[in-house]
């Protein structure tokens, strides 16, 4: 086992040390986050409120599991893959993830133009989006301590999100009864776990909810975010507290976009995140508008860098180089993933239509990925030789083969739903 790095947070208070789940947060919820929940809120209204605390409480089963496997095994959860089922095998794991990570920079790069041009039409978002990658690129080679900056500012930016968001709900008067009726599980008319034959399946908008709030592949990165923040075992228990306090914010600012959704728009779905926020204006009001709109450009930046650099920084561990997120092969991996997702946003904004084959192969990845890597940290969470006496226990496991067995469910149907669409 490696030498494990000086624990840097013993001596402070519990706020102060939590930060890798709330950038974890930051990665899950991002603008398809905020985007299926709206619409969500906006088909069903307050009926599937419950599917985001189900899918909250195992998205914390899996962000803990990582979270005690980096401080416990002493290594990143690629690294503790590779010693015990050898270099390939990781390295399938790690690609994996970043691929998926780089697949959907480019909606990361449209989230921020669209933001952008709801703050100030008249800018053209191509500058907008050069600037902003230029931006990152210069920082990525200038900062020192990368990790204790990123932290810093998600902290910020997740104050903001939650604050604006929170002032939109107030102002949107929901109904208390309907939300208390939303959290006791029901399925809404025109829900059918059967595939339909015009392939317009309503499932796959809560499959959509399940992925984006049950992120496996955020939950796995866990396992090297403690690791970035120099946690071993003295901190396993800040580890899991940090680990409640990230799935709290990632199921909390979800609740609250659905419920205001479902309460302001009910029955107007929007196509993208700038309709969206077109659609909320004369209802909220100006004040409330531009509320939203703060909240949404720091809802568009939060996963931009961090996506890249995740994708990164996983793929140098993955084969087998230094991984940390200011080591040189992780920089210059983040910048080939922010390039790639910057030139396919360009291209999308300039042709007018979405690279459908990209979504689509992205989609796939997912679909496979999530399963692989729920998988692997089950594996790893329940050896011997890595958890020692800290190995899951028969909660974690039930709740743990639960989540599995929710994976390759929604796995299943959308391969599925993709070959009948390609046949």
């Amino acid at each position: 086992m490696t030498e494990q790095p000086v624990s840097s947070g013993a001596e402070k208070p519990w706020w102060r040390t939590i930060g890798p789940a709330l950038i974890t947060a930051c990665v899950v919820f991002g603008p398809g986050s905020l985007l299926i929940s709206s619409n969500v809120g906006a088909n069903y209204g307050y009926e599937l409120l419950w599917v985001l605390v189900v899918t909250g409480v195992l998205m914390g089963t899996y962000l803990t599991m990582a979270a005690r496997i980096g401080v416990v095994g002493g290594a990143t959860p690629c690294t503790l893959v590779a010693r015990r089922a050898g270099r390939l095998f990781a390295a399938i794991v790690g690609i994996n993830l970043c691929l998926i990570c780089t697949t959907f920079q480019f909606s990361n790069n449209l989230a921020v133009a669209a933001a952008a041009g709801a703050l100030a039409p008249k800018v053209d978002p191509t500058w907008v989006l050069l600037g902003l990658n230029g931006i990152i690129i210069v920082f990525l080679f200038a900062a020192k301590r990368i990790y204790h900056v990123l932290e810093r500012v998600m902290k910020v930016m997740v104050g903001v999100i939650l604050l604006c968001f929170v002032v939109n709900l107030i102002l949107a008067r929901p109904d208390l009864g309907g939300i208390v009726e939303g959290l006791v599980p029901s399925v809404p008319d025109g829900i059918s776990l059967r595939i339909p034959k015009d392939l317009q399946d309503p499932m796959l908008l809560i499959a959509s909810l399940l992925g984006t709030t049950f992120s496996v592949a955020a939950a796995f990165y866990q396992g090297n975010l403690v690791r970035e923040k120099g946690w071993t075992i003295k901190d396993y228990t800040r580890g899991v507290g940090d680990s409640i306090a990230g799935v709290t914010v990632i199921t909390g600012v979800s609740l609250v976009i659905m419920i205001t959704t479902a309460t302001v728009i009910p029955g107007k779905p929007a196509a993208n995140i700038g309709v969206l926020a077109e659609t909320l204006e004369p209802l909220l009001g100006a004040t409330a508008y531009i509320i939203f709109c703060v909240g949404l450009l720091a809802v568009a930046m939060n996963p931009f860098l961090i996506n890249a650099m995740i994708g990164g920084s996983i793929f140098a561990d993955a084969i087998a180089r230094p991984a940390k997120l200011g080591d040189p092969w992780s920089r210059l991996f983040t910048v080939a993933v922010l390039l790639v997702g910057m030139v396919i946003a360009m291209l999308a904004l300039s042709t007018g239509e979405k690279p459908v084959k990209l979504i689509i192969f992205g989609q796939a990845l997912t679909v496979l990925g999530n399963p692989l890597m729920a998988g692997v940290l089950l594996w790893l969470a329940n050896r011997k030789d890595v958890m020692g006496d800290r190995r899951n226990g028969l909660v974690a496991n039930i709740l743990g083969g639960i989540g599995l067995g929710v994976v390759l469910l929604m796995a299943v149907r959308v391969v599925i739903l993709l070959v009948l669409k390609m046949s």
